[in-house]
C-alpha cells in the first residue's frame, strides 16, 4: 500500500506544473481552464492527504497525555 502511496505523491508532483493550458484560453464552469485544473488539482490533492494520513502515518507517533488527578 506504501507503494501505491509514493507512486501517487510522485505522479501528483508531476501534474503539479500544468505547462499544457497556459496558452490556452477555454472557459470550463466560466472559469478558464487552467484555473479549473487547479481547482481539481487541490481536490486530488486533499483526497490523497487524507489517504496518506489514514494508511501511512507511522505507529507510535501519537503521544497521549497523562491526566494527573487532583
Amino acid at each position: 500500500m506504501k507503494s501505491v502511496l509514493l507512486t501517487a505523491l510522485l505522479l501528483l508532483y508531476l501534474l503539479h506544473n500544468d505547462f499544457w493550458f497556459w496558452n490556452d484560453s477555454r472557459l470550463i464552469a466560466g472559469i478558464p481552464i487552467g484555473l479549473f485544473y487547479h481547482l481539481i488539482y487541490c481536490v486530488a490533492a486533499s483526497v490523497f492527504l487524507i489517504l496518506l494520513v489514514r494508511r501511512a502515518w507511522p505507529e507510535g507517533m501519537e503521544v497521549e497525555e497523562k491526566k494527573e488527578k487532583r
